[in-house]
């Protein structure tokens, strides 16, 4: 008996195992490795793909969305190309954050989610985007198509956690929040980091 192509005999590895995205141009897959529940900073673990625990939050401040990678994207020089005042890329997938009016309490899930804009953020010198989308079939969010869409108290929201979530009491804070950019730029980040993955792992 043979099984279905589908089928995996073995977990795929979150990041290089599953596919990015589906057949329409916006919506991209999402591997989620935090909700707004956690008070722990997990991330996949790259060689095995399980979750690992990172630390735990330095601050009060949590997560207002869904967060996680899009699976085969890299932050390399394509990506850094688009980021004027960061030096290189931070070398992991591009992260992503969805939006969903229900709450969703557990990470390790997969989502379809619809690209919206993002965070043009530099980390240490990093170009370290944050792609901000909402969960595709939520009927909800079904109106938003772009940032604008998005209410001004939940975008600031989002750049203050990103701002302060590695904030060490007494040093200073070497994160910066650019700008926030629209689905177009969006999509071509995404582009340049599916591009950047190609060429670093074929």
């Amino acid at each position: 008996m043979a099984f279905p192509k589908t089928f995996y005999r073995w977990r795929p590895h979150p990041w290089h195992g599953l596919e990015p995205c589906d057949n329409k141009i916006d919506v991209v897959n999402a591997y989620i490795e935090m909700t707004p529940f956690d008070a722990v900073k997990y991330e996949v673990d790259k060689t095995t793909g399980y979750l690992r625990v990172d630390r735990p939050q330095l601050t009060s401040s949590m997560t207002p969305t869904l967060y996680g990678f899009i699976p085969q994207t890299y932050c390399s020089v394509r990506v850094q190309s688009l980021s004027p005042t960061s030096e290189k890329g931070d070398g992991d997938p591009l992260d992503i954050c969805v939006i969903t009016e229900r709450p969703i309490n557990r990470g390790e899930v997969i989502l379809r989610a619809r690209v919206i804009g993002g965070l043009q953020m530099v980390d240490s010198g990093e170009a370290d985007d944050k792609i901000i989308a909402v969960l595709d079939n939520d009927q909800f969010w079904k109106s938003a198509d772009d940032i604008d869409d998005i209410p001004p108290a939940l975008l600031e929201r989002l750049r203050h956690y990103f701002a302060t979530y590695k904030l060490v009491p007494g040093e200073p804070s070497d994160v910066k929040i650019e700008k926030i950019y629209n689905r177009e730029h969006a999509m071509a980040v995404i582009d340049a980091a599916m591009e950047d993955y190609t060429e670093q792992y074929g």
